[in-house]
């Protein structure tokens, strides 16, 4: 009686995502009741609980295969789902986690040429000088040691397409190869898996000595160009007063009887401008509730000095003061 039951079918949908079954690639490794093995994809379209941009033309897809990269994705929507195109793909990790090149507080680096004195030209961002022991970039940073990346299992990401049209397009498809029950294949990465992945990995973990070298030229040409940033910005810190006319104290040098003449015109400035702004002593609310309390004081003293040569005017009426 059981072989006459029908096989149970996997629901199509679920909170919102649409189920998409791929089809996976067979492996020489694995045995033959594998072949065809089924990887579901769970397919929504992008609703972040932050207001994003780039919402309206993205899909949210959960479950991704472990080895899927922004090349096989492109792949997927382009080749079985109607030409769509896809800008760019977003994950939410890796494993190992890839290394992210980022700047100090998104910094540009400031990068001057051997040679170059910089004369004729307008400097521009000084102020914007990268942290020491920052990897710039992909040059700087040491050689990979893993082949590809992995996903983990459960994990997630968002593709963003080029307009809403592709987004709406996308959507539309997905749910009509789901309907319809058809076959979608996946194209797996070049991610080399088993013992060959961890070989890879022993050989990438001892680079050749001009792969280092490189990236320790590329490094050390950074930390010198934010180093001579650094060090225009110390000389200018300690050569010119700021708008209140004091001087920054840096290492390397004290201010000169020049810059000393600077600050003071800088001071002089700075008062005139006071001036000119009304910038008077009862500016804070403290200093007029003293004002007023100092004007009350006054008035009870002239009063009672004034109390006093009232009575004395009055003990003083009606007397007759006899002149010798």
């Amino acid at each position: 009686m059981a072989s006459n039951k029908a096989a149970k079918r996997p629901p199509k949908t679920v909170s919102g995502f649409a189920i998409l079954p791929l089809t996976l690639p067979s492996l020489p490794s694995l045995p033959s009741q594998c072949n065809d093995a089924k990887h579901y994809l769970y397919i929504k379209p992008h609703e972040p609980s932050h207001p994003d941009p780039d919402a309206d033309r993205s899909l949210f897809i959960s479950n991704v295969p472990f080895d899927a990269n922004e090349a096989n994705l492109r792949t997927l929507f382009a080749e079985q789902f109607g030409g769509l195109r896809v800008e760019r793909v977003e994950f939410d990790g890796s494993v190992p986690a890839a290394p992210s090149w980022k700047r100090y507080k998104h910094a540009p680096v400031v990068s001057m040429a051997a040679g170059s004195s910089g004369r004729g030209r307008k400097r521009k961002r000084d102020e914007e000088v990268v942290a020491e022991g920052v990897v710039e970039d992909e040059e700087s940073a040491l050689p990979r040691v893993w082949k590809g990346e992995l996903r983990p299992s459960g994990a997630c990401a968002v593709v963003v397409f080029v307009d809403k049209a592709s987004a709406r397009g996308a959507w539309k498809e997905v749910r009509a190869a789901v309907k319809e029950g058809r076959e979608i294949r996946w194209v797996g990465g070049e991610v080399v898996l088993g013992v060959q992945r961890y070989k890879q990995h022993h050989a990438l973990t001892f680079p050749a000595k001009p792969l280092l070298q490189s990236s320790i030229n590329a490094y050390l040409s950074q930390f010198t160009a934010a180093e001579t940033a650094r060090n225009r910005l110390r000389l200018k810190a300690r050569s010119v007063p700021d708008e209140d006319g004091f001087i920054t104290v840096t290492r390397g040098g004290r201010a000169g009887p020049a810059r000393l003449e600077d600050a003071e015109r800088k001071q002089k400035e700075l008062e005139e401008r006071r001036k000119k702004n009304g910038v008077k002593d009862d500016f804070y609310r403290f200093q007029t509730r003293e004002k007023r309390k100092e004007r009350e004081v006054e008035l009870r003293k002239a009063f009672e000095k004034d109390r006093e040569r009232v009575e004395e005017m009055r003990r003083r009426r009606g007397k007759v003061r006899v002149m010798e």
